[in-house]
């Protein structure tokens, strides 16, 4: 199956599986914490983040955690269980681990960025400088794609993840739930076929013509080992989770686990009408292998809009976009270096974000310019049955990150 997510963001948790109706449920109150006594204007953010979370829970999501920040404190919502089985019916933890898939990608270029402003690395450098022979065959050379082209996604290479639609399924799944796969793996897959272009010998990083696939960060990633002499786990590691303090952010590796707490991760596979659980999975890498939790992945979203991560020529450069089509549901959407930018109504400068999908959880988040507020959100439920569904599903999320991120909401 060539693209099973409006991101093609399935990761390799989708790759490994090519070699009902909806729950309905109770939303769960605001948490106590986050609903203290404060200004108007987080009781007014409350509510609208409230209603935004019931909205997608009535899409067919079995659990919705989401979480507002800024300088001033948080404000989280719920709605829904964390396990449509369980006799309980207990709410989605508020501190619920859960994989934030493409979403990682942001990280990744991060890295990448802060070793090109150490001087490491140049955003006009090629693949074949640091990786000699790794992008070769079928016509893919690259001789002809730079750093650049790598996080702007217009490298024209293939994205690995592809297989035969009608292995995408329940018993696809539990089959190849433990299976990982190695980056070289991945790339090998990719340049299998024929590039989708390549990106012009004059001017390889001017190039403008995009195309989402995962194979440009597993490079990414490669170059950052190839550059450093460590793991891109440890370079993410040490650069970002543990400087900012996130402790339930991590790499798992060839886990196929998520940590608890955490909500039990449902899919509705290509014409299946039950959820099937889709808990357990592989990752992927540097293209969506991270695991987090809103609050964390907030503080990231501040901390890197806000100037703590990178240099300001580094951060411009991770801002300087090409427009894009037919990536999300949404009108005017840009993507620069590992995040996107669009238009929201009531921002004058739009919002920032990415966000990921994984089976069995959609990440989606948003930070303003400045890296004043953030929000980001988990639905514990993928919605693949239907075209409509799904796509119903993806608009309602980004509707919410919108409004909470609207100056004035309320």
């Amino acid at each position: 199956m060539r693209e099973i997510s409006r991101r093609t963001g399935l990761t390799a948790a989708a790759a490994a599986l090519f070699t009902g109706a909806a729950a309905t449920s109770s939303p769960a109150a605001a948490s106590p914490a986050s609903a203290a006594s404060g200004p108007a204007g987080r009781t007014r953010s409350r509510r609208t983040l409230q209603r935004g979370v019931d909205a997608i829970l009535a899409t067919g999501v079995s659990g919705v955690l989401a979480e507002v920040q800024d300088a001033h404190g948080r404000t989280t919502a719920r709605a829904g269980v964390a396990d449509l089985d369980a006799a309980g019916k207990e709410p989605v933890p508020w501190d619920a681990y859960y994989r934030i898939g493409s979403d990682t990608k942001t990280f990744t270029a991060t890295v990448v960025l802060q070793l090109v402003g150490e001087g490491r690395l140049k955003l006009t450098d090629t693949v074949e400088k640091w990786l000699p022979g790794a992008v070769r065959g079928h016509g893919n050379d690259g001789r002809r794609i730079t750093v650049t082209n790598l996080l702007r996604q217009t490298s024209g290479l293939n994205d690995y993840i592809t297989g035969d639609s009608g292995d995408f399924t329940p018993d696809g799944y539990r089959r190849n739930r433990f299976r990982s796969q190695s980056p070289k793996e991945q790339l090998a897959a990719a340049l299998d076929r024929p590039p989708e272009w390549l990106p012009d010998a004059d001017d390889p990083a001017g190039e403008r013509r995009w195309g989402y696939s995962n194979t440009n960060y597993i490079v990414a990633g490669m170059l950052v080992e190839a550059v450093t002499g460590h793991p891109w786990a440890q370079e993410v590691h040490e650069r970002i989770i543990e400087p900012l303090g996130l402790r339930g952010t991590f790499t798992p590796g060839t886990s196929s686990y998520v940590p608890r707490p955490t909500a039990t991760g449902y899919t509705y596979f290509p014409e299946q009408t039950r959820p099937t659980e889709t808990t357990l999975g592989y990752g992927g890498g540097a293209d969506g292998a991270l695991i987090s939790t809103t609050h964390d992945h907030g503080v990231f979203l501040r901390a890197l809009l806000g100037g703590r991560l990178l240099r300001p020529a580094q951060l411009a450069a991770m801002k300087t976009t090409v427009p894009v089509r037919d990536w999300i549901p949404a009108d005017g959407v840009r993507y620069g270096m590992g995040i996107a930018w669009r238009p929201v109504a009531g921002r004058a400068d739009g919002i920032w974000f990415h966000g990921g999908t994984s089976l069995g959880c959609v990440s989606e988040g948003g930070v303003t310019p400045d890296g004043a507020t953030a929000v980001t959100a988990a639905a514990f439920t993928l919605r693949l049955d239907d075209a409509e569904t799904h796509e119903r599903q993806a608009r309602v999320t980004l509707r919410m990150v919108d409004a909470a991120l609207r100056p004035g909401a309320g």
